[in-house]
């Protein structure tokens, strides 16, 4: 299979070029009715298409989260397939926000879905959740580098019941989060600018200096705007390895819409906040 140029590379050109802004696409049933649109396939579209039409030419990465489609079934998962295309041609990365792990073939099938060139929802990359065991996840890791795309493991995320996992200590004295981190570390081995393999890291965790956040690979921090965390935060949070970090926005985005104008603004405002404090650190 003929893959793209490596994720990570193409993520840092991304990044270095538009600001490291990921926009999350969720169209929640809250948020449609925010926007004055009905919970259906119709109002999912339209929700769908305006962020797409006013942020995928400017942002680096878009994050769409898959079970507000799937809800809407075949229908909803027809938006996604059309969303996903459009804000890749737009310039956009997409990151799949579907959190898949499993085990054997079944593994290697949500990787197929998501990564393989050809599937209809092929992504730049795919959140997947390692809590089966991190070689769980080897068949997605073949694929992504095969296609050119990238994974985003869960390791240490904001909620709060992921701590029981998390923060579980091993044998060897390393908690369950360090050693996903570990993990993708020896990933990233040796690639560049940036390796492809990737972490969930919240940006509502405060100090993270215990942990080696240098994987050599990006950092997705949930949490910038409604969660609470601000672009100022990074920093602090994120140390030597903010200049890797792609800060995912959300609801403090997507409540600006429908307006296209007052979506792209709310955009540009939180790349350049960020754009200021990773670049001042």
């Amino acid at each position: 299979m003929s893959g793209l140029e490596p994720f990570g590379a193409r993520l840092r050109r991304a990044m270095d070029e538009r600001g490291p802004l990921c926009v999350g696409i969720d169209p929640h049933a809250s948020l449609l009715a925010e926007w004055g649109l009905n919970d259906d396939v119709g109002g999912l579209e339209r929700f769908s298409r305006t962020v797409v039409e006013a942020v995928a030419d400017r942002v680096a990465v878009l994050k769409p989260q898959s079970a507000f489609f799937e809800r809407f079934g075949s229908r909803g998962v027809a938006v996604l397939e059309k969303s996903v295309a459009e804000a890749r041609a737009a310039g956009a990365l997409v990151v799949m926000d579907a959190k898949r792990g499993d085990i054997g073939s079944t593994m290697a099938a949500y990787a197929e879905s998501f990564l393989h060139k050809d599937a209809p929802l092929f992504s730049d990359a795919l959140t997947v959740s390692p809590y089966l065991g991190y070689g769980s996840l080897s068949p997605a890791v073949a694929l992504a580098r095969e296609s050119g795309a990238g994974l985003f493991v869960l390791a240490l995320t904001s909620n709060p019941e992921g701590g029981e996992v998390q923060h579980a200590v091993r044998s060897d004295g390393r908690n369950v989060g360090a050693t996903m981190l570990a993990h993708l570390a020896a990933e990233n081995t040796g690639e560049g600018p940036l390796g492809s393999f990737g972490a969930v890291v919240g940006a509502t965790l405060g100090d993270l200096s215990t942990y080696d956040l240098d994987i050599n690979g990006p950092l997705l921090a949930p949490g910038i705007g409604a969660q609470g965390a601000k672009p100022a935060d990074l920093p602090a949070v994120f140390g030597a390895a903010v200049r890797n970090v792609v800060p995912n926005v959300s609801r403090g985005v997507l409540r600006h819409g429908p307006d296209t104008v007052a979506l792209r603004d709310a955009a540009e405002r939180f790349a350049e906040e960020i754009r200021q404090s990773v670049t001042s650190s």
